[in-house]
């Protein structure tokens, strides 16, 4: 059984006609019709019912064309990947959680970029919500978000991220070494809009905690967030956003409740992923599972805050 044979089983099976498959394969009709021929006596069934020029496939055939469709497409996935490899060029569809842009992904992307010059990335940064939207309809070939759980959708766990108060760096909170949630009861609250997985989290430890402070602001970048805290409208709970304590604001520890998010990589099971894709996803889950390594994303301690409780 040959490559070559499948190929034109495959042909036969999609066009129905020997002329037309002869003709798209670029072969002889009784080249092909051979070739039909020998691979049905070296399987033992008959692969097609015959009508004249045309043909039906048989439930043999049938269940023979799901695993040779199978076979060369990965064929043609392992030619690509080789081709990647060796400096191969690809583009891959990456949708992120916007809170993810500070830390992870610049890291990432630098490494990937120095690892595979020529595969291209396209970036979009959303929420939750257009994320699985993205990923169910094809428009994105990878996601990188918060726990997911959608149909036809896989979601491995990359890293746990810590989630911390901030506040203005002269609120009373800062002198702290650490703040329990029930002491924010009555403060005014800044936060993501409702449909970010942030928030949802947020509201979460919140609840946990039995605190319920006033929302004042619902935004949509968590810079914003932080640009708000440091103008004393209100406080926050948020990842470590690099570069932002110059805005004089402090990331407090949270010791009650224990405030982290599981972050994970995201694909659709029922599309195949593109060489370039796959190549990512695998390059992503290498560097987190295998070597261990997971973002900075802990804040400079503050100078000024007193160590006591």
């Amino acid at each position: 059984m040959e490559l070559t044979q499948l190929k034109y089983f495959q042909a036969m099976a999609k066009c129905h006609h020997f002329t037309q498959a002869a003709e798209e394969m670029a072969i002889s009709q009784s080249a092909l019709s051979r070739s039909i021929q020998k691979l049905e006596q070296e399987l033992g069934v008959a692969l097609f019912e015959r009508h004249g020029r045309t043909s039906e496939l048989t439930e043999a055939g049938q269940k023979f064309l799901f695993h040779v469709d199978r076979v060369i497409r990965e064929l043609a996935l392992a030619e690509q990947e080789i081709q990647i490899d060796n400096g191969g060029e690809g583009v891959v569809h990456l949708s992120f959680l916007h809170s993810l842009g500070d830390t992870f992904l610049p890291l990432i992307l630098r490494q990937f970029h120095a690892r595979y010059p020529h595969i291209d990335v396209k970036l979009y940064q959303q929420n939750s919500s257009l994320l699985s939207e993205q990923l169910a309809n094809g428009e994105t070939d990878i996601c990188l978000c918060s726990t997911m759980n959608e149909p036809d959708t896989a979601w491995m766990y990359l890293w746990s991220e810590e989630m911390f108060l901030v506040v203005p760096e002269d609120h009373p909170l800062a002198q702290k070494s650490r703040v329990n949630l029930r002491e924010v009861e009555d403060e005014p609250f800044v936060a993501l809009k409702p449909e970010y997985t942030l928030r949802q989290q947020v509201n979460h430890f919140l609840d946990l905690a039995e605190s319920h402070p006033q929302i004042v602001f619902e935004g949509d970048e968590v810079h914003t967030l932080v640009s708000f805290v440091a103008a004393h409208l209100g406080v926050s709970i948020l990842p470590h956003v690099p570069g932002t304590e110059h805005l004089g604001v402090v990331f407090m520890p949270i010791s009650f409740p224990l405030c982290k998010r599981a972050v994970g990589i995201a694909w659709n099971t029922i599309r195949p992923l593109s060489p370039a894709a796959m190549t990512f996803q695998q390059f992503t889950i290498h560097h987190f599972v295998q070597d261990g390594e997971v973002p900075m994303n802990q804040p400079a301690k503050n100078p000024s805050s007193k160590q006591h409780s």
